[in-house]
């Protein structure tokens, strides 16, 4: 008997790397014959050595001249038609919108989309975001509905947004499946370093993580005299509308508000120089970056927004505030900063939520069983 056909389409290998891999192999061990689809970089190699098939495809994810798109777009029809998977696993807004009507059009019979957040365009007032929006809403509506696929979301708001605007028009077509996971045994707990107080955001650089305000935040604590250091980890996109220009960057680092660490691919470690984990994102999916924080014992300091409500519960794990109030997050901050015992506590129980709510051996069984229910 053959082995079904499985494909992921992801926008980067990284991105592969860090929150589907586990996944993929999981599949692989179930059975199924599994490649992806994605644009090749420098972690190209370490898929293959998984015992990964890797299809380089290069999408453009911010791409809007029509000759270049609608010629990927052919690409995607015949990377389909000679691939003729049983499922395809799309990831993000674009995979999602461009992998679905490729996938109509090519005859694939199941389809399952999992969309991490609502990201740029439908959390940005930019006028491009509120242009595109509507049609966004609209190709949703006519691809999303088939009974032969599955929309993975990740947290409530989310799912009722797509049910209250008409998106999805049946319930049956969602599960809701919180992030990625957490490997537990990767992500240990650990005691905080001795020293000055460190304060950490690990994301891309977008301004809608919240990033002027936790450099706001920073220059408020220093203003009231607390010796703290805060560090932002992580590396520039240039290819999302919300990103923050390098130069920005470095001129907060020079000014001595900040330290800009770049990209980090060893976050254990990262996490062990930290005291504190904050995210001020104005909306997520379900931040891996909290999963490992909190199975890392680190409190966490984020906002009362979808997604990151769904990892911190409010001064048992970490401490919830509003979005874009750079004084609450002050405030917020300077609790943590001045109270190692407080800290402890909420790391500790961090671990605990992280261990019992979203370790990835429970994040891939419940995908998993997405599949089964399509392939019978």
């Amino acid at each position: 008997m053959n082995r079904p056909k499985l494909l992921y389409f992801v926008t980067e290998d990284w991105y592969f790397c860090s929150h589907r891999l586990p996944l993929a192999l999981a599949a692989q061990d179930a059975g199924y014959d599994v490649a992806v689809v994605t644009h090749v970089n420098e972690h190209g190699e370490i898929i293959r050595q998984a015992g990964i098939r890797l299809i380089p495809f290069n999408l453009s994810r911010r791409g809007m001249n029509l000759v270049s798109e609608l010629a990927m777009f052919g690409q995607l029809i015949k990377l389909y038609n000679n691939e003729r998977p049983d499922l395809v696993h799309h990831v993000a807004m674009k995979p999602v919108l461009y992998g679905s009507l490729a996938a109509r059009l090519a005859g694939v019979p199941r389809v399952v989309n999992a969309l991490a957040g609502l990201g740029y365009i439908f959390t940005s007032d930019q006028w491009r975001a509120r242009f595109l929006r509507p049609f966004i809403r609209n190709a949703f509506r006519g691809l999303l509905n088939s009974s032969r696929s599955r929309l993975i979301l990740q947290n409530d708001d989310d799912r009722a947004m797509f049910i209250d605007k008409g998106i999805i028009l049946s319930d049956e077509r969602i599960r809701l499946i919180r992030g990625s996971g957490v490997d537990s045994a990767v992500f240990l707990p650990m005691p905080e370093t001795k020293g000055i107080p460190l304060v950490m955001l690990a994301s891309r650089m977008l301004w809608d993580k919240g990033i002027k305000e936790f450099v706001e935040a920073a220059k408020q604590i220093r203003d009231r005299g607390i010796e703290v250091r805060f560090v932002l980890v992580g590396d520039t996109d240039p290819h999302n509308p919300s990103a923050i220009p390098n130069e920005q960057l470095i001129a907060w680092h020079k000014e001595g508000v900040i330290e800009w660490w770049g990209r980090h691919d060893d976050m254990p470690s990262v996490f062990e120089q930290s005291h504190i984990v904050c995210l001020p994102s104005y909306r997520e999916g379900l931040p891996k970056v909290l999963l490992e924080a909190a199975s890392c014992s680190r409190p966490i300091v984020t906002t009362d927004t979808p997604g990151c409500r769904e990892v911190v519960r409010h001064e048992e794990n970490g401490l919830l505030v509003p979005v874009r109030s750079t004084i609450a997050l002050t405030n917020a901050l300077q609790l943590l900063i001045e109270n190692p015992e407080l800290r402890k506590k909420m790391g500790a129980k961090g671990r605990e939520i992280a261990v019992s709510k979203f370790a990835v051996e429970k994040i891939v069984a419940e995908t998993l069983a997405v599949y089964r229910e399509l392939i019978g």
